[in-house]
């Protein structure tokens, strides 16, 4: 099927909340999900206990797919040895890999899975990838901001270690990692799992001299991620693994981006001469569109260096498509300049003329009329859009999407009785004795194709049957009984086979003494327990600074670094935009509460950094 089955495997990688979540992307077409387990996975909202991971990995497992465990937290010095058990315990689960960021834990002992090195570990140079594999890490999951070039050079840096990058979701203004914003501000850390999310407060925009530049806006709030047109360009690059993010996402969310992304995958990797790394095929009942599920408005991000916009700062909430614009207004019935195929249950948005988000539930449509439970803000030309396709999410909800393995028979006669033998799509045999002494049918024709029918009904398993061989002359009559202990008989060996089977995923091997491609390391390597900072010296690290999260001061410091440019989104950057900028430098942020954010550009790197200045000089 494949021109070149010595190729890694492309995996499609999905989110998990819960078991169900779970569950649903699987079904969906995942080749693998991740998922937190009760503590320490950076998302103090999805932690799930080790029942309902063992009983996803068991799901997962039938068809090849994996499930990883994120681990991804810094850990206290009290912390490290439950952390290791939990490791245990996932290991122990079925856990087919841990997605961990503080190497305080490789100075441990932990079972014997691949690990994963988390995109806080901050994954954005071939240096930094290449110490990780000559560490023993499986995998590193790269940093957003990375263009293919940059990808393309980690992996002739790091060829051994597979390279996972994100392809869809939320974004992080902050490289991954070094964001220390939430912690300075209110003491809640992201690398502790904890991010209160100020980047999508409101700001002005204030110049050196405290003159604000334009309203009040989502200043740092980003639009959100779509490579699914990327996807062959990736692989080329060296991707082998496509993350999805949304461990706080609904099982609608999951599903509709999951089933997206499988189709789009599968329409290019027969032609590529790659293959999925798991087993299955998928049969929808719905049409995915990313569109009807929440977003910000999309973007590829810096795949393609600085070619678009990727702010959202006019709201940090799902705005929709456009289905409308307001022509007519009669108390709470609204009349647009189009049929925007609205329903009763579906959520529409939009800008009042202060620019204050708004919206409503709609009561009633028929055809360009609607009925809204709420109209403040609307006036005659008001842009509308649908945050909520009612039903489509209905559909979402009733939906039977199944997943199955293609398998295909043969009956044989042999000695005391029938023999059948499965082969399934990944080459996995199993056979099944039945004894018995079967007559000989009076129709045979008849009894063969018979045969034929009940041998692959199928319903209610893993597998499809694409066709059974009746290689018994002249064919056997068998009642129902004796053919369904057949049918079960041969695939509960076939399920233990292609457990047998199934490829697991090995550590790379540790180079104890790698040298670290950095120097003197300071809060920005998250160090937070005596381990990691151990590990660090074994690897050479002459200084060794404690983890921001020990309590640090970070009045006047770097509480972010990101390649987004807040004058490049507003049409002032000296290299993109040449004689746009007239403000004074530096600019500053300031919210409601008081606080001043100060932006230093570092053109040469076309990087922002953000420090937390007290000396900001006061809104005017």
């Amino acid at each position: 099927m494949y021109s070149d089955p010595t190729l890694t495997p492309i995996e499609l990688l999905a989110p998990a909340k819960d078991r169900a979540c779970g569950e649903a992307a699987i079904d969906c077409g995942a080749d693998a999900v991740y998922i937190g387990a009760s503590q320490f996975g950076a998302r103090e909202n999805a932690a799930n206990e080790m029942e309902d991971i063992a009983a996803l990995a068991a799901y997962a497992h039938r068809y090849w797919a994996r499930v990883y465990v994120v681990l991804n937290t810094i850990l206290r010095d009290d912390e490290l040895p439950l952390a290791v058990d939990t490791a245990w315990k996932a290991a122990e689960a079925g856990a087919d890999a841990l997605i961990i960021q503080d190497v305080g834990l490789l100075e441990s002992k932990l079972p014997p899975l691949p690990l994963f090195s988390s995109t806080q570990m901050h994954n954005i140079t071939p240096e930094r990838v290449a110490f990780w594999e000559a560490s023993g890490f499986t995998r590193a999951i790269l940093a957003r901001e990375l263009d293919l070039d940059e990808i393309r050079a980690i992996h002739a840096a790091a060829p051994r270690i597979e390279l996972e990058c994100f392809v869809h979701g939320a974004l992080c203004v902050c490289h991954s990692g070094q964001c220390y914003l939430s912690y300075a501000l209110g003491g809640r850390s992201g690398n502790r799992g904890e991010c209160a999310q100020p980047c999508r407060k409101g700001y002005t925009v204030l110049d050196a001299n405290g003159v604000a530049l334009g309203q009040e806006k989502h200043w740092l709030s980003l639009r959100d991620l779509d490579r699914s047109a990327h996807l062959h360009e990736l692989i080329e690059a060296g991707v082998s693994s496509f993350k999805i993010e949304g461990r706080l996402k609904d099982r609608a969310y999951v599903a509709n981006i999951t089933a997206y992304y499988r189709q789009k995958l599968d329409e290019i990797l027969g032609p590529m001469g790659r293959r999925k790394s798991s087993s299955g095929r998928i049969s929808l009942d719905f049409t995915p569109d990313p569109g009807k599920t929440f977003n910000r408005g999309y973007s590829a991000y810096f795949l393609e260096g600085h070619k678009e916009s990727v702010g959202a700062p006019d709201t940090p909430k799902m705005l929709g498509a456009l289905v409308g614009q307001v022509k007519e207004l009669r108390g709470r019935r609204v009349v647009l300049d189009r049929d925007g195929g609205l329903n009763a249950g579906d959520g529409l948005t939009w800008f009042a003329p202060d620019g204050r988000l708004s919206g409503s539930n709609v009561n009633g449509a028929e055809g360009r009329e609607i009925s809204l439970e709420r109209t403040d803000g609307l006036v005659r030309g008001t842009q509308i859009r649908r945050n909520r396709d009612h039903r489509f999410l209905q559909q979402l909800a009733a939906s039977r999407t199944h997943r199955a393995i293609e398998v295909s028979m043969t009956l044989t006669a042999v000695e005391g009785g029938l023999r059948l033998e499965v082969l399934d799509e990944d080459g996995v045999r199993a056979g099944y004795h039945f004894e018995c002494t079967p007559e000989s049918a009076q129709q045979p024709d008849v009894a063969t194709q018979s045969l034929r029918e009940r041998l692959c009904k199928t319903g209610g398993t893993a597998f499809v049957c694409t066709g059974a061989d009746i290689q018994v002359d002249p064919p056997p009559f068998l009642p129902a009984s004796a053919v369904n202990a057949l049918r079960r008989g041969v695939l509960t060996q076939l399920e233990a086979a292609r457990e047998e089977a199934r490829p697991k995923g090995n550590r790379l091997p540790e180079n104890p003494t790698a040298p670290l491609p950095e120097g003197p390391l300071d809060y920005t390597a998250n160090v937070l327990n005596r381990a990691a900072a151990a590990f660090y010296q074994r690897h050479g690290a002459t200084e060794v600074g404690p983890a921001a999260e020990t309590g640090l001061d970070l009045r006047g410091a770097r509480v972010m670094t990101m390649r987004y440019c807040l004058r490049y989104e507003m049409g002032r950057c000296p290299k993109h935009h040449p004689g746009s900028d007239r403000t004074a430098s530096p600019l500053f942020l300031a919210d409601a509460e008081g606080n001043r954010l100060e932006l230093r550009f570092r053109c040469n790197r076309c990087e922002m950094e953000v420090y937390l200045n007290e000396k900001a000089p006061p809104k005017r």
